[in-house]
C-alpha cells in the first residue's frame, strides 16, 4: 500500500486505486480527525489502523496535536499507547 498526503487527508492506494483515507480539519496546532474510511474488501486487515498511524506520524512531523472526533480513530489512538503522545490535552 502507498500513502499520499492530499490537502487535509491522507489517502491509501493499492496501485492506482484509492482504497482508504483519513481526513482532518486543521485548526492552529490541532488536527481534528473527522473521518476514517477503508474499502470493504480490506475490512478487518488493519488498514484503518495504518491510516491512523500515518495521521499520527504526520502530526508528530508537524509538531501538532490530534483531536480524534472520528470514533474509529479515537478508539485506535486510545488503545495504542505509542499514539497517545499526540492527543490534544
Amino acid at each position: 500500500m502507498d500513502f499520499q498526503h492530499q490537502d487535509n487527508r491522507i489517502a491509501m492506494f493499492d496501485g492506482s486505486e484509492e482504497v482508504g483515507f483519513v481526513s482532518y480539519i486543521e485548526n492552529g496546532d490541532v488536527l481534528t480527525i473527522d473521518h476514517t474510511e477503508v474499502a470493504p474488501q480490506l475490512s478487518g486487515q488493519g488498514m484503518g489502523q495504518k491510516l491512523v498511524g500515518k495521521m499520527v506520524e504526520h502530526a508528530r512531523n508537524e509538531g501538532k496535536s490530534v483531536d480524534p472526533q472520528c470514533p474509529y480513530a479515537k478508539k485506535v489512538i486510545e488503545r495504542t499507547e505509542e499514539f497517545q503522545d499526540v492527543l490534544v490535552e
